[in-house]
């Protein structure tokens, strides 16, 4: 029979090591949150071949004495944890095992000297040093430093091969390490820290900066440019931060920073919220970019859910999934048709698209004539809708007609079409070029939401025939169950046995469309998002497809009228400057580039 036995103090301290020290980035993450939690108000880290060689964490904290130096090396001893309300807890380490966690499996040396305080009572004192190999105390006595800490992590695994092995190359590791830096002095502003790999200096950040410059400077300081300031609340939960427009994303999500009350942290509902926030306006392999920073009460918050305290539990995670999503919609809607700036084209021009305001685009068309003006918008609108379903024009209409000055609007007046795709309009300050199907598609889309919303119905049109649309019996379930919302905007279908949906009407604007692909996309979008998302993120990712479906392809001979008619509704539509997969919807080459081809300038 088997004989229970207490471990030895070694192995359980390499036990939970396992939990706590999985590569020389979590040791790093551990030193650093301590620092932190010390107050410091500089912190200093050094590291040689990616951490592998050693990891130095320098601060200017408030420092241990020789008792609580000994004391911080024992397990689960903390000095964060006031009482026993583990649920309250403000600090980034509380479970009193780094520190003796870290040690078991390296070489630490640990310096610190008290920084005296009046207000605590503590007096000044020497510095001392302590050094701990692999859980074996190997000395200790005076040592010569300023009031704060300093920890050195030399030969980490270097007595436990087996976890050795499993490291990555200098390099990789080094960039787990710059990631954890990167996060840390995202969350905390008010901290000045500096990073240096192999005597090299790579980051640089001083304390006192604004929480947008800095987010900007770390991550990507296109974000100063093409970013939007996140500030909501909703009783004592807020959410702020940086998120960067649709158009200026990323092919990975690596560049998605998330706090909970100043924690970093990686947590599966909160990387979904964001997902589903940029879900009508990013494609399905594009990720956003943005630092988000989520301050919600102690009690409301579960941190002591994983080891490494990355992950957390929310008491109401709905509320906390709709609180971002909604936060964030709203933001990226306040940017009216800003859209992010397009690379310069052989370093030469400088495309972009600039922000118009909603409040100074509904300035501009309630002037005193703006009505006529409007109405005239608006029938010719009508007829660009009706170009949908009409057959290509043999040739389209020359911009030669009578046509208003270009200043009175922001994105110009039409001069041509160029390719059957693209819409060239004169603006007061330059060429605005705009990709016809991208822009019709975010209109059609925008309207379909807001009719939603509204609780309208959307104008449907009746199959002369009925069509049968053959999909898997899971398809159909899924289809079948959302029938009624479909049906709100414009979609009627019914079951028609096990693996087939009978189309009976389709949305206005979709009455032309290929009825068999539609059916099948929505079925897809459900089929991958049904169970992750709300249910009005669900729907506006179908929305999305439908707009898709609906929208004017490229080709479509248009006439002039029909292509102000399209500028006008691009300008006082939400989001208009990027379609539903992220891209940009126009982009404006200035008079200066234009001058530059031309050797003007």
């Amino acid at each position: 029979m088997p004989i229970i036995r207490r471990l030895p103090e070694t192995l359980v301290n390499r036990i939970a090591a396992g939990e706590v020290v999985e590569r020389p980035a979590s040791a790093l993450k551990e030193l650093i949150e301590n620092a932190i939690d010390a107050g410091a108000r500089n912190i200093a880290v050094r590291l040689w071949d990616g951490g592998l060689d050693g990891i130095e964490v320098t601060d200017d904290g408030c420092g241990m004495t020789p008792d609580e130096i000994a004391l911080a090396l024992e397990r689960h001893a903390t000095s964060k944890l006031p009482d026993e309300h583990i649920e309250l807890v403000a600090t980034l380490g509380f479970r009193g095992e780094a520190l003796p966690s870290i040690a078991s499996v390296s070489r630490l040396t640990l310096e610190s000297r008290v920084r005296p305080s009046t207000g605590s009572g503590r007096a000044e004192v020497e510095g001392w040093r302590r050094v701990v190999d692999h859980g074996a105390l190997e000395a200790e006595g005076p040592a010569a430093l300023p009031p704060g800490t300093r920890i050195r992590v030399e030969n980490l695994f270097g007595k436990v091969p087996a976890r050795r092995k499993f490291l990555r190359s200098g390099r990789s590791e080094y960039a787990a390490c710059l990631d954890v830096v990167r996060r840390l002095a995202m969350a905390r502003s008010e901290i000045g820290f500096v990073l240096e790999h192999d005597t090299r200096r790579v980051l640089a950040v001083q304390p006192g900066e604004d929480v947008a410059a800095r987010v900007a400077r770390i991550v990507a300081r296109e974000l100063a440019d093409d970013g939007v300031i996140i500030d909501v609340a909703r009783g004592t939960t807020r959410l702020t931060g940086v998120a960067g427009l649709p158009t200026f994303n990323r092919g990975v999500a690596d560049h998605q920073y998330l706090f909970v009350n100043g924690r970093p942290v990686k947590d599966r509902l909160l990387v979904g919220a964001v997902r589903g926030a940029y879900a009508d306006m990013l494609a399905r392999d594009r990720h956003a970019v943005l630092a988000l920073f989520l301050e919600v009460p102690p009690e409301e918050v579960d941190v002591n859910v994983h080891p490494a305290k990355t992950e957390v539990r929310f008491r109401d995670p709905a509320f906390v999934r709709g609180f971002i999503v909604g936060g964030l919609r709203h933001a990226l809607e306040g940017a009216g048709q800003r859209s992010a700036q397009a690379p310069a084209a052989s370093g030469m021009l400088n495309w972009q698209s600039e922000p118009l305001s909603p409040p100074t685009l509904q300035s501009l068309f309630a002037r005193e004539h703006s009505a006529p003006r409007l109405n005239e918008a608006g029938q010719a609108w009508r007829g660009y809708e009706a170009a949908i379903m009409a057959p290509p024009a043999a040739r389209a209409e020359e911009a030669t007609e009578a046509v208003e000055s270009a200043a009175q609007y922001p994105l110009g007046v039409a001069r041509g079409q160029v390719a059957g795709t693209y819409i060239v309009a004169e603006a007061e300050d330059g060429l605005v070029i705009v990709d016809q199907h991208a822009a019709h598609e975010r209109l059609v889309l925008e309207r379909l939401k807001a009719a939603g919303a509204q609780g309208a119905m959307v104008a449907s049109q009746a199959l002369l025939l009925p069509e049968v649309v053959e999909l898997d019996e899971p398809s159909c379930d899924r289809l079948e169950e959302r029938a009624s919302q479909l049906a709100d905007y414009g979609l009627a279908l019914e079951r028609f046995g096990p693996a087939a949906m009978l189309v009976r009407a389709v949305p206005s604007v979709l009455a032309k469309g290929d009825v068999q692909a539609l059916v099948r996309d929505i079925a897809d979008d459900l089929a991958q998002n049904g169970d992750a998302l709300l249910l009005g993120e669900r729907l506006d990712l179908v929305l999305a497809t439908m707009a898709c479906h609906g929208s004017v392809r490229a080709g479509r001979t248009l006439s002039v009228a029909e292509m102000n008619a399209l500028l006008r509704e691009m300008e006082v539509t939400p989001r208009s400057g990027q379609c539903n997969h992220g891209r940009p919807t126009w982009v404006k080459l200035a008079h200066g580039d234009i001058e530059k081809l031309f050797g003007r300038r």
